[in-house]
């Protein structure tokens, strides 16, 4: 019998990554032995390149990667951006005005598109400890100059899931809303998910969406879960994700993921 799937799919934050940001040495080990058993394995993360290479060039990782929430088909070992799609600009400031005109003022980031898109961050908004870097601004008008692969916002009072309920009530016709961690609820391209992302790298590598495991951790690996034969949850994910999930595994403090793929390749 050999390995059931050809393709292992990751999120990183809350998932493959530790609360440090590191992997562990047995979910390498699990990784890089069902990798020689003749999967491949691909990262599908929210995080935009910028905020990944350093991840991936740590691992030693060196395939493709999906960024910026399926936005951003990554080579990892030429670091080199294949495709990038942005999100439409007009557009987003007329869902932003939307927003605000039924659930009151937001505060706002903004990720610039490129393999050197900083994250611009508006007043108010309160961004995550951490290694990751942004660019403060006083005047947010200064966001819309560069094209962006995604918009954050926060609301003063509406927690992460009721402001991205909310907000895809009034503007879900015109981009999408996802809630993608703790403070972090994104406006996207219409249509973008990590889903997308993940079918456009899995042509690239000849593999199907029946071959294919996925492991996440938060309502934006809903689509990808959708979309692969089997989706895990980590024991730590939202609720939303384990109400769809084949399987919840252990967390990512626990190798959750080395815990499934260790069972598999024990099978196997």
């Amino acid at each position: 019998m050999t390995f059931p799937y050809r393709l292992v799919a990751t999120d990183l934050d809350g998932t493959l990554l530790r609360g440090d940001d590191t992997v562990s040495e047995r979910t390498r080990e699990a990784l890089a032995a069902a990798t020689a058993a003749g999967a491949a394995h691909i990262v599908v993360t929210g995080r935009a390149v910028p905020w990944t290479r350093h991840i991936l060039d740590d691992l030693g990782y060196r395939g493709l990667a999906v960024c910026g929430q399926g936005a951003q088909l990554y080579d990892a070992g030429a670091h080199r951006l294949l495709t990038s799609v942005t999100l439409d600009r007009q557009l987003a400031g007329l869902a932003l005005a939307k927003i605000e005109s039924e659930l009151g003022p937001v505060a706002m980031a903004a990720s610039r598109d490129g393999l050197d898109g900083g994250v611009l961050v508006g007043p108010g908004y309160q961004v995550q400890e951490g290694p990751l870097p942004y660019v403060f601004l006083k005047d947010t008008t200064e966001m819309w100059s560069a094209p962006l692969n995604k918009l954050y916002i926060q609301h003063p009072e509406l927690d992460d899931d009721a402001l991205a309920d909310a907000a895809r009530q009034v503007v879900g016709s015109l981009v999408d809303i996802v809630m993608a961690g703790p403070g972090v609820v994104e406006i996207l391209p219409l249509g973008l998910t990590k889903a997308t992302g993940l079918s456009l790298a899995a042509r690239r590598l000849k593999v199907k969406a029946a071959e294919t495991i996925a492991f996440g951790d938060m309502p934006n690996d809903i689509p990808m879960f959708a979309w692969a034969a089997h989706g895990v949850a980590m024991a730590n994910a939202h609720r939303g994700l384990k109400a769809v999930a084949d399987e919840v595994t252990m967390s990512n403090e626990e190798d959750g993921i080395a815990v499934v793929l260790e069972r598999l390749l024990g099978s196997a």
